[in-house]
């Protein structure tokens, strides 16, 4: 039976694929540019090639889809029997997918509600699985969208890098802030405040700066029903174990998710990313 309402995301959101088809939600992928390579997000390029790019020193660089791209996944979903379409996407400081969606969505061939989450990641994606179990329960189009701008307002993202130079490279963070966080051999903690990265404390080794980052995440948490995703970039082992304190930790705990982020996400982050997502339910 088709929903009459469609989810459309894009491929930053790092949604397991299996909730995708369970959710019907369609993720229109970003590229990242390689030499001269555009290799597309999920199916052309992976994060350890990314990884191993950065390692290298080589240019990598990140590009948004085309407004083509949205108007085939528009029309995609009405041809499927969708009546409304809500387009939730990455924070459009971060990136021009918005605005290629908002293009899109003019000529679509039916209702379409272009949002700008202002998150990135599972702070995306737990905003699309909102909209989308909405959807499924037969909400309107506005009922959709609201969902999922209430899952933003409730959701925290907070992550540590081990240089802040790739951010720095990729226009995300400013110089002077790269700067600071590279003085005395400080280990940054950040986090994501109104679409955008914000220095959110200054630690002076990577153990402590990880150790804070869970007492972080479990102070957001408190007792409230959450979910928790954990992403990292060529750190498996870091991931897990942070994944397993805060199993133990956060007593209102429903679903957690741990996984690599994708080459996007990668490209501006580099190697031995830790990040943490706390969205209330």
């Amino acid at each position: 039976m088709p929903r009459h309402v469609a989810i459309v995301t894009d491929s930053t959101a790092y949604l397991p694929q299996e909730a995708m088809e369970r959710h019907g939600i369609t993720a229109v992928p970003l590229a990242v540019v390689l030499g001269d390579q555009v290799l597309e997000e999920g199916t052309e390029i992976s994060a350890r090639s990314v990884a191993q790019a950065l390692q290298k020193r080589k240019p990598v660089t990140t590009s948004r889809p085309g407004p083509e791209v949205f108007a085939a996944a528009y029309r995609a979903a009405a041809d499927a029997g969708a009546t409304g379409i809500v387009s939730l996407h990455l924070s459009a400081e971060f990136s021009g997918t918005y605005d290629a969606a908002v293009l899109a969505a003019r000529e679509a061939p039916v209702p379409v509600r272009v949002v700008d989450t202002g998150m990135v990641a599972m702070a995306l994606g737990f905003c699309a699985l909102a909209a989308a179990d909405t959807a499924a329960a037969g909400g309107s189009l506005d009922e959709a969208v609201a969902a999922a701008e209430k899952r933003a307002q409730g959701t925290a993202a907070y992550f540590y890098v081990d240089t802040l130079d790739y951010l720095r490279r990729g226009g995300r963070i400013g110089a002077a802030q790269a700067l600071l966080g590279s003085a005395l051999a400080v280990k940054p903690l950040l986090q994501l405040d109104g679409g955008r990265i914000e220095m959110r404390e200054k630690v002076r080794t990577a153990s402590k700066a990880i150790a804070r980052l869970e007492e972080i995440a479990v102070e957001r948490a408190a007792a409230a029903p959450v979910d928790i995703a954990v992403h990292h970039l060529a750190a498996p082992e870091r991931a897990n174990d942070l994944a397993d304190r805060l199993r133990e930790r956060v007593p209102g705990l429903v679903d957690l998710h741990v996984s690599e982020v994708g080459a996007v996400i990668g490209a501006h982050t580099g190697p031995g990313l830790l990040a943490v997502v706390v969205s209330a339910r």
